[in-house]
């Protein structure tokens, strides 16, 4: 296919052409991927995989953003690319910028994202491609990229860069550079990741300038028209199959020193499969607190998407043309709307958002039978942490934030919770850190890393359960900082399931005993003390008593469910020796409905 022989592809991208065409628009972005996964600097980056990449037309529509971070892209990358296009009147080839601000379509302050708009040999703007990546330090007052108690954006103190340029004519514009570094607590760390984004925004745009040469930019607008209206053909079959209605569902963020009473969020939902829309109405919510809770704009509309996608059939691409099936409701000045600066947004991403996306598919779960999901773990213990010091092997300053807990998914209609879900945001794209590498990069060591017995939402299909983690500092203070959610509203069940296991946090001594730590933390742990983290399990989905007895005995056999737990909770009966007892499983269920019961 060339610009000589096809220019016309809106009544032929069908079938194998579509397919061919979204697998090289894809391929892109996975190279955009790759490069910011191998040349990144911090773990952040190129251990935790906290990043993602995609592709933005020149309308401003999302386009494609495979292998990200869903709470990254469903919203956002749209909203920067047109406040872009407000910002500056022309783009030109070799033009780069710089975009983290919440106010402007970001998703918190310390994703930056590098846009570059993909401008063919005769000056047109053809598409925007973007490499988003959380930074390790963005330049709060504190050592953490997550500042809960933040005041304004003023007490945050982070670095915003509402669409500021930094390369003109592929050169850059040192006086960025100078700022950052001035400003930075790890300069050439944020160095390193800061080209790691520019490279992997130019692999796009040198690919896309590629493509629209070898077929034609006519052609790949007349892809990008079909693809759009498949996707949305897609959404509105899969729309149809739910049942129609509206629900309420509210889920409470615990109790915050911005928030006594906690911060309930609600959404209400509503389902028209005849005319095949979902709406999503947040306005009804608390207006901003003095904290760094509140949701951008981007995040809010994004959570509200996520709820709904993990609702519908998994062939739906996500991309602007599904999307046009659903609509969000926000208001300004809202804790979940569109925030007015100088309120802070950083923890825009994780906090009140999986409270948000939890809450739309467990309403829709209360709509009807198969459909909606159980909530999700809540993340950010110190498991989670942004670790910082000075690491006495070398007399350098580290900072960088490590994943070692993965907060259990919630159960679906037909499946477990996903183990490794990391956060329903996250949907299992942030990895996991590797313990040996960890302690090579960090002066710490992990002495315990477990999965929670009896901390998974019971259910037909059950949350995954939770995890405990430990870890110590190696010749010198380490500093902590972590902001957990689930404390004491934990992950909760639908339609007959448990609620998962809640989070918690501890500080042993040098003498062994344990102190509980409150749920937002900043520790300065010294050698000899250990911190404790234990994270949420996520709901369970159905009545407990309706679980296959043979997942039960796995479970039990696994040690993700105890012997004890299973015959009270699941009515199921599993000798000494881990052999199913079929008979007395018969009489335990006998008895009646299954009682959920609280994860331990």
């Amino acid at each position: 296919m060339s610009t000589h022989d096809n220019t016309r592809l809106g009544g032929e991208a069908r079938g194998i052409a579509l397919a061919v065409l979204t697998s090289r628009f894809d391929a892109i972005v996975r190279r955009m991927v790759n490069t910011l996964y191998r040349t990144g600097r911090s773990g952040v980056i190129n251990t935790a995989n906290d990043f993602s990449c995609g592709i933005v037309t020149g309308n401003d529509e999302l386009l494609t953003s495979v292998e990200s971070l869903p709470i990254h892209v469903m919203s956002g990358p749209d909203l920067m690319a047109k406040s872009l296009r407000e910002f500056h009147d022309d783009f030109a080839a070799g033009d780069a910028f710089l975009h983290n601000s919440p106010y402007h379509g970001n998703s918190h302050a310390a994703d930056y994202t590098m846009l570059v708009p993909v401008v063919d040999r005769d000056g047109v703007h053809r598409f925007t491609v973007f490499a988003k990546a959380h930074q390790a330090d963005c330049g709060n007052s504190v050592p953490t990229t997550y500042v809960s108690s933040a005041l304004d954006v003023y007490n945050e103190g982070a670095l915003i860069f509402p669409g500021v340029q930094v390369q003109r004519d592929y050169e850059h514009i040192d006086d960025i550079v100078r700022m950052c570094r001035m400003r930075l607590r790890v300069p050439e760390q944020w160095w390193g990741d800061y080209l790691a984004l520019l490279g992997s925004a130019r692999v796009g745009e040198q690919q896309l300038l590629a493509l629209g040469e070898e077929l034609g930019w006519d052609a790949l607008e007349a892809y990008v028209t079909e693809w759009f209206d498949y996707s949305e053909r897609r959404m509105v079959a899969s729309l149809r199959d739910l049942p129609a209605g509206s629900v309420t569902q509210t889920s409470v963020f615990d109790p915050t020193p911005a928030a006594p009473e906690g911060i309930p969020i609600s959404a209400t939902v509503h389902v028209d499969p005849v005319a095949a829309r979902v709406s999503i109405d947040l306005r009804d919510n608390p207006d901003c607190v003095p904290s760094g809770l509140n949701l951008t704009e981007a995040t809010s509309r994004t959570a509200a998407m996520i709820g709904v996608f993990n609702s519908v059939s998994s062939d739906v691409p996500i991309n602007a043309g599904s999307f046009r099936r659903v609509e969000v409701l926000l208001r300004e000045n809202c804790v979940v709307g569109v925030p007015r600066h100088p309120v802070s947004c950083s923890l825009a991403t994780t906090g009140v958002a999986e409270r948000l996306a939890n809450a739309v598919q467990a309403g829709l779960a209360a709509l009807g039978d198969g459909i909606g999901m159980a909530e999700a773990g809540y993340v950010m213990p110190p498991a989670d942490a942004v670790i910082s010091g000075v690491d006495p092997r070398t007399g350098d300053p580290f900072i960088n934030q490590v994943f070692f807990a993965s907060s259990g998914g919630g159960a679906a209609p037909n499946q477990d919770g996903f183990l490794c879900l990391g956060h329903v945001g996250a949907a299992g794209v942030v990895r996991r850190e590797g313990v040996e590498m960890a302690e090579m990069r960090f002066p710490f060591r992990i002495e315990t890393q477990r999965v929670l017995t009896d901390s998974e939402g019971a259910g037909e299909y059950r949350g995954a359960p939770g995890n405990l983690v430990e870890y110590t500092p190696v010749g010198g203070e380490l500093r902590v900082i972590y902001s957990a959610g689930g404390y004491l509203n934990p992950a909760k069940g639908v339609r007959g399931g448990g609620d998962g296991g809640r989070s918690s946090a501890g500080l042993r001594g040098a003498d062994g005993v344990e102190l509980e730590l409150p749920a937002d933390g900043d520790v300065l742990l010294k050698p000899g003390e250990t911190i404790i983290s234990r994270a949420c399990g996520g709901g369970g989905y159905g009545a407990p008593f309706d679980r296959d007895p043979e997942a039960v005995l796995r479970d039990v056999l696994d040690a993700l469910v105890s012997r004890e737990r299973a015959a009270e909770v699941y009515g199921v009966a599993v000798t000494d020796d881990g052999v199913l007892d079929r008979d007395a499983t018969a009489a335990l269920r006998s008895v009646g409905v299954g009682n959920a019961g609280a994860s331990r």
